[in-house]
């Protein structure tokens, strides 16, 4: 197994490393909009509310250890409490802080790691099974990049400036 392509020398987890990064400069500048006065807003009585679901966006890029350094997660063996948050400032605190555990963790990761066998599990019930590379992708990463766009639509709704995450906003009108 290859530690990476021959041509960069980039590794698996590198590049999602390098997305990761990418994708963190939209999830903060939507991160840094919120008003803490509006933590307890949601659009709909099936929607998270507003801190809940940035809460939700910190604790994902926060998975990127357990997905590299375990071989699963098994709910029943866990008593998770999710942080309520008082403060954008805190909230941007711990964004930073599990980006530069994510980073740090990824720059260290041999491709023959990233193809090892992660899964999610409820006791017996097991939810999925996937290379770590996949979960990385899917689970971490897409879920973060999903989560952002609900996000969005919450502070449009909340008429709070979106800014540009793919290209220019309504708002911003610039990259």
């Amino acid at each position: 197994m290859t530690t990476g392509t021959k041509e960069s020398g980039m590794t698996i987890a590198g590049a999602m490393a390098m997305e990761l990064k990418h994708e963190a400069i939209a999830t903060r500048s939507i991160l840094e909009r919120l008003p803490a006065d509006k933590f307890d807003w949601k659009p709909h009585e099936k929607s998270m509310t507003l801190g809940r679901l940035a809460g939700h966006i910190i604790e994902m890029v926060g998975w990127t250890g357990p997905t590299i350094t375990q071989d699963g997660i098994d709910f029943a063996t866990m008593n998770f409490e999710p942080k309520v948050y008082t403060t954008t400032a805190a909230m941007l605190e711990d964004f930073d802080k599990n980006l530069a555990e994510a980073l740090s963790i990824l720059s260290n990761v041999e491709d023959a790691e990233m193809f090892k066998t992660w899964s999610m599990r409820n006791g017996e019930t097991l939810y999925f099974e996937m290379p770590k590379a996949a979960v990385m992708r899917s689970f971490v990463l897409s879920h973060i990049i999903h989560h952002r766009g609900q996000l969005s639509v919450f502070i449009r709704l909340l008429d709070i400036p979106v800014p540009s995450i793919y290209g220019p906003s309504a708002d911003e009108g610039t990259m």
